[in-house]
């Protein structure tokens, strides 16, 4: 199976002299008055941050691309004369030119929001491809999640199939070079789709095999949040919202006891159901019996006219599953939505006010959560945490990640710019 399978990691050894520098830093004023302390911050921190410029665009290149410049060639020197030009970006715009920023960096960043195990150890695919491209090419990474767009790539064979991912496995197996053989398509020419039932890497054949199969679709939802919002359900847990959504396979009394509803199921469910209906037209259709994975299966949509013989409607079987638990429950008659979240302690979320907060199907859904300012800081803070190989720590880091959002808006939420600029803040490290 091919996989692009390289991940730095940070050794906890050096984990720890970052922990010990930050603490240092945010206690000048103790440090001030401890003469030892001040010398091991000179003699430990100081290495970190006071790189020579050379050292720096070393840095730089490797963070960005994973591997270090070519001695063939004049790209740390350039990138040098960058750097001492107060000109960073442009150094780091030359080290996103190698093609390992692609194959290596994106690549790795993306693979675990493909699946549930949320495993970077996963085969290339359309997910991935997707994502890769859209930062190779400058897109609104928001349309990410709500996009007629897909990426195949040129020269791959066989060619892109709903049922298989051949397709991309052929392009890691002889590692085609992503930065130049990826091709923007229209993901409805591609796929057969409804243009209007697109929504970006969400309708990926990826993701389906991955958040569409069996279950109930709240999955789908689930890891989108995960993934492109940084929040689980459990942090967005609020028991004020309606119950008023919440459909017929949720037991109002679990065990017998409806405290545990009340407290506990109905803090997810009261929103996560009014949202993850946005997605009863969607499956992913295969062969239980003798496809476990559903490796050989394919997303479904229903159409208009389309009737599901267990609902009546065009809303998929999946979403009367166990009807029986709570037979007052909310029955899906659509694929309407609406975000409770909008209101309560997830307004912290940062809804978009332009976009009303209600519509029908996967991609208006995808706008609503692209459009949030927690998207955008979630962009940031995990292309911090894949350039600075460690999480925020100190104020400045905050600070930087803050930074980061201000600039991506600017950038007309170009995701190198996010890219650039966490790389450029570690690159004295």
């Amino acid at each position: 199976m091919a996989r692009f399978a390289f991940k730095p990691v940070i050794t906890s050894s050096k984990a720890l002299v970052y922990k010990v520098c930050a603490a240092l830093d945010m206690r000048r004023s103790v440090r001030a008055a401890l003469t030892g302390l001040v010398g091991l911050s000179l003699a430990i921190c100081a290495p970190l941050t006071w790189a020579g410029s050379l050292e720096q665009a070393k840095r730089l290149h490797e963070r960005l691309t994973g591997v270090p410049p070519s001695a063939q060639t004049t790209v740390l020197s350039n990138m040098a004369a960058l750097i001492d030009a107060n000109n960073p970006r442009g150094a780091a715009d030359l080290a996103m030119e190698n093609e390992a920023f692609y194959r290596v960096t994106l690549v790795n960043w993306a693979a675990p929001w493909t699946n549930r195990e949320q495993s970077v150890f996963v085969p290339f695919n359309d997910y991935i491809a997707t994502v890769v491209g859209m930062v190779r090419d400058g897109e609104d990474f928001r349309s990410l999640l709500y996009g007629d767009i897909l990426y195949t790539v040129d020269g791959a064979s066989p060619g892109y199939a709903l049922n298989s991912n051949a397709h991309y496995e052929d392009a890691a197996s002889r590692a085609l070079p992503l930065k130049a053989a990826l091709q923007r398509q229209r993901q409805s020419d591609v796929t057969g789709l409804p243009a209007e039932a697109t929504a970006g890497v969400m309708t990926s054949r990826a993701a389906s095999k991955a958040f569409f199969i069996a279950g109930t679709n709240r999955a789908q939802l689930r890891f989108t949040l995960l993934n492109h919002l940084c929040h689980d359900l459990e942090q967005l847990h609020d028991v004020t919202r309606p119950p008023d959504r919440i459909r017929q396979d949720v037991s109002r009394s679990p065990g017998g006891d409806s405290r545990a509803f009340l407290n506990g199921c109905l803090g997810c469910h009261s929103g996560m159901d009014p949202l993850a209906q946005a997605f009863a037209y969607y499956n992913h259709q295969y062969d239980a019996d003798n496809d476990l994975t559903g490796e050989q299966g394919q997303i479904q949509y229903n159409t208009e006219g389309q009737t599901d013989a267990e609902t009546g409607t065009r809303v998929q079987a999946k979403y009367h599953i166990n009807s029986a638990t709570f037979r007052f429950g909310f029955i899906t008659p659509d694929d309407r939505w609406d975000n409770y979240w909008r209101q309560g302690v997830n307004a912290n979320l940062g809804w978009d006010a332009s976009l009303p907060g209600s519509g029908n199907g996967a991609k208006s859904l995808g706008q609503e959560l692209a459009h949030s300012e927690a998207f955008a800081s979630c962009q940031a803070t995990k292309t911090f945490e894949a350039m600075c190989l460690r999480e925020p720590q100190t104020r400045d880091d905050f600070n930087q990640v803050e930074t980061m959002v201000s600039h991506f808006k600017t950038a007309g939420y170009d995701a190198k710019s996010l890219f650039a600029d966490a790389a450029i803040y570690c690159m004295g490290e």
